[in-house]
């Protein structure tokens, strides 16, 4: 999948569920499977947690074009290259980091670094990137993002950081092309399936009508 692929999918669902924590092969794959029921098709395992390469690459293995899968809190060169051997469609990272960048577009492929200031934002932009993870935002709450936007309005950027169900709405409407979910909503590892498949559908539904109303007031 290439750099545009991967960024028209994760635009389309407006949503991106993060595994961080004891997301071996066999629970991301169980994981994987309920949020496809959500059409949450996005997902970003992470380096720093169980078996992540591994747990990638099975979900890429088990659910193919069906699923975009990438790896996040690749905060080096070196680590973009390790997830870029094992297939991923995307790389993420928490910051911004030149080599980074550089070798995941060298591959054509959907590098979202992390940024925060006006600074970084515009550093990173002008290396070409798509998408960018403005991080930990959620507990700075949606002015800060909207501060950001005024200025700097041509950017995309993907939500990330303390989101859930009661402010992922107003990120989106604030002009978010997509919100990661982590946390909230997939846990550690040990968050029972049933509660994971009802916060997806709620996502979902938020997702659904956030658009529906911008799209109303545009029209």
């Amino acid at each position: 999948m290439n750099a545009n692929e991967a960024y028209a999918e994760i635009e389309r669902t407006g949503l991106m569920a993060g595994m961080r924590g004891n997301f071996h092969p066999e629970n991301a794959l169980r994981v994987t499977e309920v949020l496809l029921r959500s059409d949450i098709n996005v997902f970003e395992l992470t380096m720093n947690s169980v078996q992540p390469l591994e747990a990638m690459t099975a979900v890429k293995r088990a659910y193919g074009d069906s699923a975009v899968v990438g790896m996040g809190t690749a905060l080096n060169e070196d680590m973009a290259r390790r997830a870029l051997d094992a297939g991923a469609d995307f790389v993420v990272a928490p910051s911004f980091d030149a080599g980074m960048v550089a070798a995941t577009q060298a591959a054509n492929v959907l590098a979202i670094p992390g940024v925060m200031t006006p600074t970084e934002i515009v550093n990173a932009w002008s290396m070409g990137v798509k998408l960018l993870k403005i991080f930990p935002i959620g507990d700075l709450g949606v002015q800060y993002f909207k501060s950001i936007r005024g200025p700097l309005d041509h950017v995309r950027f993907i939500c990330n950081g303390g989101m859930n169900d009661q402010n992922v709405g107003a990120f989106l409407e604030a002009g978010a092309v997509a919100c990661g979910m982590a946390s909230w909503l997939t846990g550690d590892g040990s968050m029972a399936l049933d509660v994971i498949e009802r916060r997806a559908a709620l996502l979902r539904e938020i997702v659904t009508r956030t658009r529906a109303e911008v799209n109303g007031r545009h029209a």
